[in-house]
């Protein structure tokens, strides 16, 4: 019964943001533009959003 309850909570936008930040999270993607099965134009991306004491802590040697 508790662990249902747990499962339950709410999360507003502002403690989604504060964990994102706090974890951090990569977003990747690929785009590929081709006529006649060429392909003319490849875009990769690589997105990280953290914070930058998070990027600080994990960059450090």
């Amino acid at each position: 019964m508790a662990c249902e309850a747990a499962e339950q909570q709410d999360v507003t936008l502002l403690e989604l943001l504060d964990r994102l930040l706090n974890k951090g999270i990569v977003i990747t993607g690929d785009l590929t533009i081709s006529v006649a099965n060429i392909d003319l134009i490849y875009v990769g991306l690589r997105l990280i959003v953290t914070a930058v004491e998070t990027m600080n802590r994990y960059t450090e040697s």
